[in-house]
């Protein structure tokens, strides 16, 4: 069956399902039970099931042997002659290359939210404000820096070069990298350029509690009018103790007054912790104590608390604490996502081995 979407072409062929976006990129390939996604750097990353998920991603011909499979499939069924001139007009070669990404990005993304894994990445910001959390290696290959309004101007321009008619398949822009929201006033002519080459798409982004702090509600409303629609905090922990392990400034509850003032504004919030985080001896309190904070923020059914399974990354400070982790990290999610919906909260989960961009 060949199904001509205005964002997407898709073939379904019994066990085999093609995607395409509308630059004639293949995006996701299923197959017998594995499922192929393609990033738009151009690398391959296989998922499929041995007892528990597996991820890998695929390698020089391995990829390329993968991308002529998808392409002969795509030349003996697709038959619209548009939708066929979009996609055979890919080779393998180009498809593989990370040229054209790059000359968008100057660093790669490095993470999204999961309700953000299809939107529009404009890196205001490379880096973290901070970059010291003991448990986080995302940006440690890059100082944080600001872009001015002719750089992020031109960063906007390559982005849409890169995506071209792929466009169509994103929703909503993404102002990155870790805190681009910690800017301030010069974030403003950056939301502008957003809004000129993005009219009427949601803005969203990372927040930190010790930079949001330092805002009104009323800045909050200001950014609300020129798109901000969504805020992601990284609470990760509503016990003191093992924030300050976890090297995070700041205090779990001062989340309160920043929830408030951007609630205030009108704003939506994705709300994250890391379950399994300091491992069996901080389980019983990490729970308790971010459980009984969470019933006190004013969150509403537009808000969702993202529970992410922690991940410890060798060469991390944290993984040099030798801290005993959890015997089956999925069921204390299981008991924190039970305790949050008797509370009346959305939940989801969020496992950052799930990103690609």
């Amino acid at each position: 069956m060949e199904l001509l979407r205005p964002e997407a072409t898709v073939l379904s062929l019994g066990d085999r399902v093609l995607s395409f976006d509308r630059e004639g990129r293949p995006y996701h390939y299923f197959r017998q039970g594995l499922t192929y996604k393609r990033a738009l750097d151009g690398s391959l990353h296989l998922r499929y099931r041995e007892g528990e998920r597996r991820r890998r991603r695929l390698e020089g011909a391995e990829a390329l042997e993968v991308y002529r499979e998808i392409l002969g499939i795509a030349e003996a069924h697709l038959k619209d002659p548009g939708r066929r001139e979009e996609v055979l007009r890919w080779t393998p070669e180009a498809l593989s290359d990370p040229t054209p990404y790059r000359r968008a990005y100057a660093w790669p993304v490095s993470i999204l939210p999961p309700d953000a894994y299809l939107s529009v990445v404009l890196q205001a910001t490379t880096g973290c404000t901070w970059n010291r959390c003991a448990f986080c290696s995302f940006y440690q290959d890059r100082p944080f820096q600001k872009r001015s309004p002719d750089a992020f101007r031109e960063h906007v321009e390559r982005v849409l070069e890169l995506l071209g008619r792929g466009r169509l398949l994103r929703r909503g822009v993404f102002l990155g990298d870790g805190n681009a929201l910690a800017l301030g006033e010069p974030l403003l002519p950056l939301l502008e350029e957003v809004r000129r080459a993005f009219p009427g798409e949601p803005i969203l982004g990372f927040l930190d509690l010790f930079t949001g702090l330092k805002k009104e509600a009323a800045w909050w409303e200001r950014l609300r009018a020129l798109g901000l629609r969504r805020v992601y905090i990284g609470l990760e922990t509503g016990y003191p103790p093992l924030l300050a392990l976890l090297n995070k400034p700041g205090h779990p509850r001062e989340a309160l007054p920043l929830v408030n003032a951007l609630k205030e504004a009108g704003l939506s919030l994705g709300i994250i912790l890391m379950v399994g985080a300091g491992g069996l001896a901080y389980a019983e309190a990490h729970r308790r104590e971010s459980l009984a904070l969470l019933a006190e923020l004013p969150l509403g059914k537009e808000d969702v608390v993202y529970l992410s399974p922690f991940q410890e990354e060798p060469g991390t400070p944290y993984a040099r604490l030798g801290l005993k982790p959890l015997p089956d990290v999925e069921v204390e999610l299981a008991a924190w996502a039970r305790e949050l919906r008797r509370l009346g909260l959305r939940v989801a989960r969020y496992d950052i081995r799930e990103f690609l961009y």
